[in-house]
């Protein structure tokens, strides 16, 4: 079952403006040098001062001009446990781990409903998720390095997937070309994007170049979609979910123009991150990692959004480079800074 929790307040204290940035930075899809989890466990819990400055946050418009908001939050009971994480089962190295167990999506009746029509393609070569009439929820480092936005940041556009038409029928059964050749692929109606919301926990220098538990970011379109969109929820324990079972789709490098979507199960987790192995490559960082629970005294079930897939990251375990796919939880706090950064608000982002 989803449990609604009290969700803390973010609200904004003030607004600066900063200086355009660059837009030099290169298009990382794979990060080395994160901490991983016997780093985690050692970091202290980050004080309310900590969590203020981490949640402040940037954005950036369309035509270069750029803010810097400080926040406050309200209402918030600091978990002295720390960064505890719980573990389950170990594995070999490599992104496709064992048998590749991703599906592409071909038929257009699956591909343009939901859930698989809420993925999306951002231009910089991610994946993201529709979480509004007009918001898009990706990783930030599909956008910023760190220490700059990336090159195609500037001019950023999100590809909202629409079928090709079976048009030019004579003239295509004329060459004799079978129809449909092209049918079970997306093509994209790309849409301009008027701001970008980064929080300032994942740039260096604050984070200390250390946790990936800051990588996500929201994009909001110059036009809403006339789509369904998927909703935010709040991450649950492993324990608390059926299977321990994740889903996502997004659009991996090695599937071009195909939509591809898998399931798995998490082996650990820390407050912020999950560590999973669902079999991705880059090009599906971002996707919207989602479960379906059922709500709370009905009878009907729900699919919600519980964490961004930050892709496929070199971690160090023990003074050992290993590797995991990683995914940036839905907290109480994210949930909050994220529907604030939607809504415009915080009178609709009080239950999660």
């Amino acid at each position: 079952t989803w449990h609604l929790k009290k969700i803390p307040q973010i609200v904004n204290e003030r607004t600066f403006s900063l200086d355009s940035p660059k837009f030099e930075a290169k298009t990382k899809l794979e990060l080395n040098s994160v901490c991983g989890i016997e780093c985690q466990r050692k970091l202290p819990v980050p004080s309310l001062s900590d969590l203020k400055d981490l949640l402040s946050y940037e954005t950036i418009f369309e035509n270069g001009t750029r803010t810097l908001t400080e926040v406050n939050v309200l209402g918030l009971v600091l978990d002295p446990a720390g960064n505890t994480t719980t573990r389950g089962s170990s594995r070999k190295k490599r992104q496709i781990y064992g048998t590749d167990s991703r599906f592409s999506i071909y038929d257009k009746r699956f591909m343009t409903n939901f859930p698989f029509n809420t993925a999306v393609k951002i231009s910089t070569g991610c994946s993201g998720i529709l979480v509004s009439p007009k918001h898009v929820l990706t990783a930030a480092h599909c956008l910023h390095n760190g220490k700059d936005y990336v090159k195609g940041s500037k001019r950023l556009r999100v590809g909202l997937m629409k079928t090709k038409s079976r048009g030019g029928g004579r003239k295509q059964r004329r060459s004799g070309r079978k129809q449909g050749t092209s049918d079970g692929m997306p093509s994209f109606q790309w849409t301009r994007v008027k701001s970008t919301h980064i929080p300032k926990g994942w740039f260096k220098g604050v984070s200390e170049d250390i946790a990936l538990d800051y990588d996500y970011a929201v994009l909001e379109l110059k036009r809403p979609h006339k789509r369904k969109y998927m909703e935010l929820g709040i991450s649950p324990t492993i324990k608390m979910m059926p299977g321990s079972m994740i889903h996502f789709s997004g659009f991996d490098n090695d599937r071009s123009g195909q939509l591809v979507y898998r399931f798995c199960s998490i082996s650990d987790e820390s407050n912020d991150l999950f560590y999973q192995y669902c079999d991705a490559e880059p090009g599906s960082t971002g996707s919207g990692i989602y479960l379906r629970l059922k709500e709370p005294n009905k009878k009907k079930w729900k699919r919600k959004i519980i964490a961004v897939y930050s892709g496929h990251q070199w971690v160090d375990v023990n003074g050992e480079q290993q590797d995991y796919n990683v995914a940036v939880r839905i907290t109480p706090l994210k949930y909050a800074q994220i529907c604030f950064w939607i809504h415009g608000n915080d009178e609709n982002c009080t239950q999660g």
